[in-house]
């Protein structure tokens, strides 16, 4: 089992910036990649950005650019740096770890609201 915990959310103006962070414990050996999704009311859960053990990130196509995904493997922690945030950015977002045999887990979710 996999438990997650996330931090950093909450109210920004449009164009400021947000850092959420994940820390994942508990058969942490087993997950191969960890990636934030969001959902905003009435919608289905989209990618965010996700990372791999080996580094390698992918990224939804509307926050490229603007967000950064960054692991840091000795805290079993991840990071997303979320700059020049919009309001079509409100939602809350989840962190996601998947392990070698492709089992997801989830967190509890984190409000981000964009607004001025």
């Amino acid at each position: 089992q996999v438990q997650l915990v996330e931090s950093g959310g909450g109210l920004v103006q449009p164009g400021g910036s947000l850092r959420l962070s994940c820390a994942a414990s508990g058969t942490v050996f087993a997950i191969d990649a960890m990636g934030w999704y969001r959902q905003a009311p009435g919608s289905q859960r989209d990618l965010v950005a996700t990372i791999h053990r080996n580094g390698t990130t992918a990224y939804g196509e509307s926050v490229k650019g603007r967000f950064t995904i960054s692991r840091d493997n000795a805290k079993n922690t991840v990071y997303l740096q979320m700059n020049s945030l919009k309001p079509e950015d409100t939602a809350v977002y989840y962190c996601n770890a998947r392990t070698h045999d492709r089992v997801d887990y989830w967190g509890q979710g984190t409000q981000v609201t964009v607004s001025s």
